[in-house]
């Protein structure tokens, strides 16, 4: 058989591929054991490899990618709001399936002329250019999950190759200046700010840069869970002027000259309202935008100053962005809240050390009574990385004295507990169940009020599996 004539084939082969790996999703989710997300697309790779290639083809309007260690799903949904808010409605996988093949099952059952896809961070390498994105943007890279990403430094050096494969003509749209995909970059990380410079430390062509330059905002000091501290040039250690949210900050390298970048969206001003969000406003190239975000914390003002590049890069005027942000909803476990037995339960995901002290530091402006509910579920499963001994490097020491009640629950309940004592947390306060269920129904039991759920990423999914089980909340897959 001639090159041809099999190209021909498998292109024949595809249809019915693709119409049995929706078959199964459908199935998979009538029968309400979960996996909707994934196996249609676990099914259409293992038969068509090459699938994600061939659907994305279909996107005449092109592709977002959107990755970081912290605030992928987040940014994702606040790009798909603004989106939205200009009539626009994306191949999105909104759930936050973010290998390869929760793409593939977004590609597979969804259709639309532009996508919108978050991707996992050690799968970036391999599934951005399958998308051809007319946009890649990179938020942050923190430590998380050594045991399956390794150092920090190696993920920069593969997303370093693949931003040159990707500004490479051949590899994605034509800008105006003929070249590839274009990138928006947080300039204060400066594992990810220097994605955007040539050798000679010139801005490439097509970059954008996003920041916080509220210097108000900034840490008293810098946070234990400090991860990029040497220059990926030449090794010399960085210069700190002022850290915002664990080493996103502004930076000096007196060696090279790798310094942050001058951010071309930027958070002039941030007033934080706790756990109801913040008031902020961004200079942008098209104007100034005041805002009120709806969810909390400086690692949300980071999400946001992504989502608003995004929108700019994709031709959403600023009103439109604005109105897009102020009316999102939160997304699958972020700052979710569900109303459970009367009482409004809120999620706030856990996963590594920067990302549990930025929930931790919103929290503290809620506990300052000492009245603090909490329910935290530390589990150790693949998905969330063996090592759980990043918990030693948050900061749970900033509620010593703002916690009422906290129930401990999880793989690794015991351990979770041990450190809420070594971080003088008082050890009547302090309560441990494994189960899940059984946890947290004690924990809701026991709340006067609100609870906050602190749960790492598998125990998020059984725990929102068990609220629509019984019928606080759809199903995570049927999130907008």
């Amino acid at each position: 058989m001639t090159a041809a004539g099999g190209d021909a084939r498998r292109s024949a082969m595809f249809g019915p591929k693709r119409a049995l790996a929706g078959l199964a999703g459908r199935i998979s989710r009538r029968s309400g054991r979960g996996g909707g997300t994934t196996l249609p697309g676990r099914m259409l790779l293992g038969m068509a490899p090459d699938a994600i290639a061939r659907l994305s083809e279909s996107l005449v309007g092109g592709s977002i990618v959107v990755s970081s260690t912290n605030g992928k799903t987040t940014t994702a949904g606040m790009i798909a709001s603004i989106l939205r808010a200009d009539g626009r409605r994306p191949v999105h996988n909104s759930a936050g399936s973010n290998m390869h093949w929760g793409v593939a099952t977004a590609l597979l059952e969804q259709s639309g002329e532009e996508g919108l896809f978050e991707v996992d961070e050690a799968w970036l390498p391999r599934v951005a250019p399958q998308l051809h994105p007319r946009l890649l943007l990179l938020g942050n890279l923190f430590r998380d999950q050594l045991d399956r990403y390794g150092e920090l430094e190696r993920l920069a050096g593969e997303w370093a190759k693949l931003v040159e494969q990707l500004d490479e003509p051949a590899n994605g749209p034509a800008r105006a200046n003929g070249a590839g995909c274009e990138f928006a970059l947080c300039a204060d990380d400066p594992l990810i700010a220097d994605l955007g410079r040539d050798p000679e430390l010139h801005r490439r062509p097509g970059v954008t840069y996003f920041g916080i330059e509220d210097t108000s905002q900034a840490l008293a000091q810098l946070q234990h869970a400090h991860d990029a501290k040497h220059c990926r040039r030449c090794g010399a250690p960085y210069a700190y002027e002022r850290a915002f949210v664990g080493h996103l900050g502004h930076y000096t390298c007196p060696n090279c000259g790798a310094d942050r970048p001058v951010p071309d969206v930027a958070a002039t001003r941030v007033e934080p309202h706790g756990m109801s969000g913040s008031t902020v406003t961004v200079a942008t190239p098209e104007g100034e935008l005041k805002l009120r975000l709806p969810l909390p914390g400086l690692y949300n003002v980071y999400n946001a100053l992504a989502a608003i590049t995004a929108g700019l890069r994709s031709g959403v005027s600023l009103e439109r962005v604005g109105e897009g942000l102020e009316t999102m909803e939160a997304v699958f476990g972020r700052v979710e809240t569900i109303e459970v037995s009367g009482k409004p339960v809120s999620l706030l995901l856990i996963k590594n050390p920067a990302g549990a002290n930025e929930v931790l530091r919103t929290l503290r402006l809620e506990g300052a009574d000492g009245g603090i509910d909490l329910w935290i579920a530390l589990n150790d499963k693949i998905a969330d990385g063996r090592d759980v001994s990043w918990v030693w490097d948050a900061d749970f020491e900033l509620l010593s004295g703002a916690v009422r009640r906290v129930v401990c629950s999880g793989t690794r309940a015991p351990e979770m507990a041990l450190r809420l004592k070594y971080a003088g947390w008082p050890a009547e306060a302090i309560h441990v169940e494994s189960s899940v269920p059984d946890s947290f129904d004690q924990a809701v039991g026991a709340a006067p009020e609100r609870l906050f759920a602190l749960p790492t990423y598998t125990a998020l999914l059984e725990l929102r599996t068990l609220l629509s089980h019984r019928g606080h909340a759809r199903d995570y897959w049927e999130q907008p």
